[in-house]
């Protein structure tokens, strides 16, 4: 036997239950007693069973109606959770993010950025992993993330980025002579130790290009295969860097002022392209759409950052 059971259904009889009366679950439903009347009548139809011996103008609970409420009120608290759960989600105040970053981004800014949008809602869960670029790109084009940061590649159909030009900067310790200049040039940092970024990082070549294009000899005394960590070298009076604005504005936030470098503007521009990445042919949840936003503005800042 199929049942078409309507909520109203269950909420007037668990009253009727309460109340022990057809006149009082009126009362306390605002509704007429001919209505709250008809509704069990058509609740005990539904079922195929009386709920109800009819003693006058009372009704007295069978022993199936007893058995019945606890079904009756086991659906209206689980009602009640999802209503209360549906407003959370629709309020941002409930959920679950997926995200992946590489390891600048995963450093400081995401960390931050997420303490800023998370301040207020407690019951959102986060997953938040580190990889290269490369792999959160693949990541997100495979839908198995809700946001990406990583370096851009090519644009890709799987995938909706919104891309960001980031300013290189050079990284000069606070104590070199240096430090006072408004603008760094290749041919300023000729004999002086340099930290460079593996060739297998996009910033590497555009780096090394740069100063074979102005015919300045490199010092080259450190490798790294990411930003940050040269950072501290830097900060250390060991060797200069050009880094994006991303990871030094990163750096200055993290550090403040116990950074211990100076960024300056460094020529010839160099850029580094950026991606807020989000999966294409899945829709986002309103949370990761506001989180999308917040990182976007954020974003917006680093790429105007100067030093």
């Amino acid at each position: 036997m199929r049942t078409n059971l309507s909520i109203r259904q269950l909420q007037t009889f668990a009253e009727v239950m309460r109340v022990g009366s057809i006149s009082e679950a009126a009362r306390s439903l605002g509704r007429t007693q001919p209505a709250v009347s008809s509704t069990i009548s058509g609740l005990e139809r539904e079922i195929g069973f009386a709920l109800f011996e009819r003693e006058k103008k009372r009704l007295v609970p069978k022993p199936e109606a007893h058995y019945f409420l606890e079904e009756a009120e086991a659906v209206l608290k689980r009602l009640t959770k999802a209503g209360r759960t549906i407003q959370q989600v629709a309020n941002l105040e409930k959920g679950t993010l997926r995200i992946a970053c590489n390891p600048t981004a995963s450093s400081y800014f995401m960390p931050h950025a997420l303490a800023e949008f998370l301040a207020d809602k407690p019951n959102v869960k986060v997953s938040l992993m580190m990889r290269s670029s490369a792999v959160v790109t693949d990541w997100i084009a495979s839908q198995q993330y809700d946001i990406g940061v990583g370096e851009s590649s090519e644009e890709r159909s799987t995938i909706n980025a919104r891309r960001f030009s980031l300013p290189c900067l050079c990284a000069i310790p606070e104590t070199s002579d240096l430090a006072d200049k408004p603008v760094i040039t290749s041919r300023d940092l000729a004999n002086r130790p340099l930290a460079l970024i593996h060739q297998k990082n996009v910033l590497g070549p555009k780096v090394r290009r740069a100063f074979e294009e102005a015919d300045v000899p490199l010092t080259h005394r450190f490798e790294f295969e990411s930003v940050l960590p040269a950072l501290r070298l830097v900060s250390e009076g060991m060797c200069y860097l050009i880094c994006d604005s991303f990871s030094a504005l990163s750096h200055q936030r993290g550090y403040k002022e116990y950074s211990g470098i100076v960024f300056r503007p460094f020529e010839p521009a160099i850029h580094l392209e950026l991606s807020l990445m989000s999966p294409a042919h899945r829709p986002m949840s309103k949370l990761a759409e506001e989180l999308v936003d917040l990182l976007a503005r954020k974003l917006e800042a680093y790429a105007a950052y100067k030093g």
